[in-house]
C-alpha cells in the first residue's frame, strides 16, 4: 500500500477530474480550508467551460480540459490572460489523468469517467475514486490493471469510504457481510402508487444530500445503491451474497463491516462529502474537513430499515445484475443513464425509468451482448450497445 509523507513535505500535487460538479466543488472547499497542503496540477470538467474556468483559477491549476469542446470557447474566454493551459476532448481528459501527480480524484460523472481514469491507474497513480461507472461497467479489468500497474484505488464514495476505514486492512474471509446504507431518498414512506406518478421536482428534492441531478434521480430509484454493491464488489473482492443494503434516513452511518466472531464496526460522519473528500486527500494523515462529527445525542436515535425490492425495483435490478456477473452490469448502468435522461427531458415518467432498464437487459441477454467484457473496449461497446438498445425502446 502506498502512502504520502508527512505534512512537513512538500505540498501533494492532485488532479481532479469532475471538478465542477458537486464533489469538485465540495473538493475546492477542502483546499481552500487546507493552504500549503496541495497543488493543483490539473482540472477537469464536462461540459460548463465558464464554471471550469472560475474553478481552475481558484485552485491554482497549471491545466484546464473540457471534456466537450462545445465549452472550449467558455473555458478560454474564462482564462483569457492566466498562465494556464487549456485543451477540449477525450484525448485531452486523459492527458490531464497522466499529469504527474500523488493523487488523481476521479469524480466525472458516467462512463466518459472511465477512460481517464483507467489512464491514471496505467500510470500506477493513487486515485480516489468517486466515478460509480469505472468500477460498475469494467470492475474486473480496472482492478487487474491497478494490481499490474502498481496503482491503488481509494473509496471516495462516502459508503465505500466508511467500509474502508471500518475494514482497517483486515482480511475480507474475516467479513460476514458488508453493509451498505440508504437514505431511502424522497420516496421512502411512499406508496407504490405514488412513486409511480412521481414528478421531477419531487425526485431531485433530496432529503439529506445535495447532488447532481443524475445522482439524485439515481438515489430517489434507489439504483445508486445498486452501483454501490457492485462497486463493493470489486473494490473489496466481496463475495455478492456477502453484500447487503440497509435504509437509514438518519444518514450518520454510512456503511458497517459483520466479522466472523459477531462483532459489526461501523463508519459513522455527517452526511456531507468533505469528510471522505477530506480522509482520501491526506490519506492515510487526517487533515480538516470543515464538517463536525455527529452530535448523537442530538440526534436522540438512529433507525434502520430493509430496503423494498417491490417499491424500487431498481436495486432488485442491480442486485440481479451483480449475481449475474459477465457484462450484465454494464448494460445495466448504460440502460439507466438514457431512462435517467429520458426522465430529466420529460420524456418517461418515474415508473418507466426501471421498466426501460430491465426490457434493455432482457433484449440484449437474448442477444447475447452481456459476455464478460475483458478490455475497457470490450467494455464500452456494451455500453454503446446498450444505450442504443434503450435509446430504440424509447422510440
Amino acid at each position: 500500500m502506498k502512502h504520502f509523507g508527512t505534512a512537513t513535505k512538500a505540498p501533494r500535487r492532485l488532479v481532479l477530474l469532475g471538478a465542477t460538479g458537486s464533489i469538485g466543488r465540495s473538493c475546492a472547499q477542502v483546499l481552500a480550508d487546507t493552504p500549503g497542503r496541495f497543488v493543483v496540477e490539473a482540472v477537469a470538467g464536462g461540459r460548463d467551460g465558464a464554471a471550469l474556468a472560475r474553478t481552475a483559477i481558484a485552485v491554482g491549476a497549471k491545466f484546464a480540459v473540457i471534456a466537450d469542446p462545445a465549452g472550449y470557447a467558455d473555458l478560454k474566454e474564462g482564462l483569457s490572460g492566466r498562465d494556464i493551459e487549456i485543451a477540449a476532448g477525450d484525448e485531452a481528459l486523459a492527458a490531464a489523468a497522466r499529469r504527474p501527480a500523488d493523487l488523481v480524484v476521479s469524480a466525472i460523472v458516467g462512463a466518459v469517467g472511465l477512460a481517464p481514469t483507467f489512464a491514471a491507474i496505467e500510470e500506477g497513480r493513487v486515485v480516489a475514486l468517486a466515478n460509480k461507472e469505472t468500477l460498475v461497467c469494467a470492475g474486473a479489468v480496472v482492478m487487474k490493471a491497478a494490481a499490474r500497474h502498481g496503482a491503488q484505488l481509494l473509496p471516495l464514495d462516502s459508503e465505500h469510504n466508511a467500509i474502508f476505514q471500518a475494514l482497517g486492512g483486515r482480511e475480507i474471509s474475516e467479513v460476514v457481510r458488508m453493509t451498505i446504507t440508504a437514505s431511502g431518498g424522497p420516496f421512502r414512506q411512499w406508496s407504490a402508487e405514488r412513486i409511480a406518478g412521481a414528478t421531477r421536482a419531487e425526485a431531485l428534492a433530496h432529503p439529506k444530500w445535495s447532488m447532481g441531478p443524475k445522482i439524485s434521480i439515481d438515489s430517489a430509484t434507489l439504483m445508486n445503491k445498486g452501483l454501490e454493491l457492485i462497486e463493493a464488489h470489486h473494490l473489496f473482492n466481496i463475495a455478492p451474497e456477502r453484500l447487503a443494503v440497509v435504509v437509514h434516513p438518519q444518514s450518520i452511518v454510512h456503511g458497517l463491516i459483520s466479522f466472523v466472531d459477531g462483532s459489526t464496526i461501523a463508519g459513522l460522519a455527517s452526511p456531507d462529502m468533505r469528510t471522505p473528500i477530506a480522509h482520501c486527500l491526506a490519506y492515510p494523515e487526517r487533515i480538516a474537513s470543515g464538517v463536525a462529527a455527529p452530535d448523537l445525542a442530538a440526534l436522540g436515535g438512529l433507525t434502520f430499515e430493509p430496503a423494498d425490492l417491490v417499491r424500487f425495483p431498481a436495486l432488485r435490478l442491480a442486485i440481479e445484475a451483480l449475481t449475474e456477473g459477465q457484462g450484465a452490469p454494464t448494460a445495466l448502468n448504460a440502460a439507466n443513464e438514457i431512462a435517467v435522461a429520458a426522465f430529466l427531458d420529460g420524456k418517461i415518467g418515474f415508473s418507466a425509468l426501471s421498466a426501460l432498464v430491465e426490457r434493455t437487459l432482457d433484449r440484449m441477454r437474448a442477444a447475447g451482448e452481456t459476455r464478460t467484457p475483458t478490455t475497457v473496449a470490450e467494455a464500452m461497446a456494451i455500453h454503446y450497445a446498450a444505450r442504443d438498445r434503450a435509446s430504440a425502446l424509447l422510440a
